[in-house]
């Protein structure tokens, strides 16, 4: 279990990036979703011991993470957004340098890690060729292989999916959620369907706090009744935006198809339609931007 309560974090440009964040994270697949610039990274490093918070505590599996910082680590996989790579080295010798770096001194122990890492990564054929020339996907597979060194107890992926094509996607994605039987794994998200998908926790953030916490179904099941939706003219969009709470807006042969969250039915023209996790993440991040607007 990873028990973080009321962490702050504010940077020296004057940016809040966490504002009193809590959260309690089983063991299994936990999705922190949000907007670019939510604090996600911010938390994440946080949780990773990359920085130090300004006030609040972390704590994972009993430990003190702020106090005993090298206990979290030897417990830890982290994939950030962006990872370099040397330029001429193959995949076999960088992940295992990476498992010396990581403690792995026993030859043959170390041997066996890296390449079941390899093979469970599906990088095996690939493991002779530089990192430097594979795809995004197979990039991250590598990530993820690295992360994985020494059998990790918490392991943080942050943004993994963006920029993968849809097969990609959901190669890792599978891969995450073997990943995830077993131990705590954080994906931080900005898309909806990686946490709809994979997810039996999840909460969102903006502005550096949490906005929803649960079960992502149970998120849904809140709306249940109350979105409807519609096509429209280009003309008359503007004064449905104005008019009522529409959650998204996308082109559907030519004209835009709205998504409004209301009580009852908005007019003649509105069918209503199931919910999902992407109708809650909007309403969530309307309700953020009006209460900003009015601060």
């Amino acid at each position: 279990m990873l028990s973080i309560r009321q962490l702050n974090k504010t940077y020296a440009n004057g940016v809040h990036a966490l504002n009193d964040i809590s959260l309690e994270i089983p063991a299994g697949m936990f999705g922190l979703l949000g907007p670019n610039g939510a604090g996600k990274s911010s938390l994440m490093r946080t949780i990773a011991t990359l920085q130090a918070p300004d006030s609040g505590s972390i704590h994972f599996d009993g430990t003190d993470v702020l106090a005993e910082k090298e206990a979290l680590r030897r417990q830890l996989g982290y994939l950030p957004q962006d990872f370099g790579v040397y330029p001429k080295v193959s995949a076999l010798e960088l992940l295992d340098h990476f498992a010396v770096l990581k403690g792995l001194t026993a030859r043959g122990e170390r041997k066996e890690m890296v390449e079941g890492l390899l093979h469970q990564t599906n990088l095996w054929e690939a493991r002779k060729r530089a990192v430097a020339s594979f795809s995004g996907g197979m990039r991250q597979r590598f990530g993820i292989a690295q992360a994985l060194l020494g059998a990790p107890r918490l392991v943080i992926v942050d943004e993994p999916t963006a920029g993968l094509d849809p097969q990609e996607r959901n190669r890792f994605l599978n891969l995450l959620a073997r990943i995830g039987e077993d131990v705590v794994v954080i994906l931080s998200t900005h898309i909806v369907e990686d946490v709809t998908d994979l997810c039996p926790r999840m909460a969102m953030i903006a502005g550096g706090r949490v906005l929803v916490e649960g079960r992502p179904q149970d998120s849904i099941e809140q709306m249940h009744g109350r979105v409807w939706q519609r096509v429209v003219d280009d003309t008359a969009l503007a004064e449905y935006q104005q008019r009522l709470c529409v959650l998204s807006t996308r082109l559907v042969a030519g004209k835009p198809q709205i998504n409004v969250f209301a009580d009852v039915q908005p007019d003649a023209g509105f069918i209503n339609v199931a919910p999902d996790l992407e109708d809650v993440y909007f309403l969530q991040l309307r309700a953020t931007q009006r209460n900003a607007a009015h601060a």
